[in-house]
């Protein structure tokens, strides 16, 4: 900008002067409508909705996943169940092992 007269400086400065002045006359439009825009919405009574919240029973997808839980934790009995009978067998066994040991012992040592 060195080389321009002082008449081109002047044109420059306007045009920069004028380009400011629009958008500073933007901003203010756009405040002036955010301000609008907030009272409006202040001003409009809140609308409630005229249909009942309230739910008549579960859905199909519900009823599935309760009998699928239910079959899950059927199974899970039926295993804690197979291994306590199968324990119970085996502390059987062992007592009556122990205890036929325990009579030979008593035997030979007569």
């Amino acid at each position: 900008m060195t080389d321009l007269n002082p008449v081109e400086k002047a044109e420059a400065a306007v045009r920069a002067a004028e380009t400011d002045t629009a958008a500073v006359q933007l901003v203010l439009a756009a405040m002036e409508l955010a301000k609008l825009a907030t009272q409006q919405q202040a001003q409009a009574p809140a609308q409630q909705c005229q249909h009942d919240h309230r739910k008549a029973g579960r859905s199909a997808g519900e009823w599935i996943g309760i009998a699928c839980a239910v079959c899950v934790g059927g199974v899970g009995i039926a295993f804690a169940s197979l291994a306590l009978a199968i324990l119970g067998g085996v502390g059987a066994i062992v007592v009556l092992v122990l205890r036929d040991m325990w009579r030979d012992m008593q035997r030979k040592g007569r």
